[in-house]
């Protein structure tokens, strides 16, 4: 009885678990056209560092994050760490210039299309910001990246 019950209570901690949704034992394949007109693939960014960033302007906790963001490209960039912006954004203007003026100067994808953007939906993203942390190989590190970015990014490099 003792162990039903202990594997019923372990089961209710289930959802809490942050599951990603694509095998995260093998590199993404992620290709876009960003806003500058650039293609950017994954693939291509291998021997880095890269952090996924889900975001929009209009979220509170998205724009908290941007100084550390910005803090850690400057800080990294040099070294290998690239980040990859994903706008929830529906104004394209707005998206240009909030980046802009934050010295975003990384890549963003924008669709125009606010939570039904087509990269957000397909890695089933239902809360930004989402910050999704990859290794040099490619491979999937973190979804809390939020979390110490900068200790991360360092470690990350570091490794062979």
């Amino acid at each position: 009885m003792k162990k039903i019950l202990c594997c019923a209570l372990l089961l209710c901690f289930v959802p809490l678990l942050q599951a990603v949704p694509f095998d995260a034992s093998k590199p993404i394949d992620l290709k876009f056209t960003a806003v500058n007109g650039d293609l950017v693939d994954l693939t291509k960014m291998r021997g880095k560092v890269v952090l996924i960033d889900f975001w929009a302007t209009w979220c509170p906790p998205c724009r908290e994050e941007v100084p550390n963001v910005v803090a850690a490209y400057k800080k990294f960039h040099d070294q290998g760490f690239e980040i990859v912006g994903i706008s929830l954004d529906k104004d394209k203007a707005k998206l240009d210039a909030f980046t802009k003026e934050h010295g975003m100067v990384w890549p963003q994808f924008f669709d125009g299309q606010g939570w039904n953007n087509k990269i957000s939906s397909e890695f089933g993203i239902d809360s930004i910001p989402a910050m999704w942390l990859f290794d040099k190989n490619g491979k999937f590190v973190t979804a809390d990246a939020r979390e110490d970015l900068e200790a991360q990014v360092e470690k990350l490099l570091k490794a062979p």
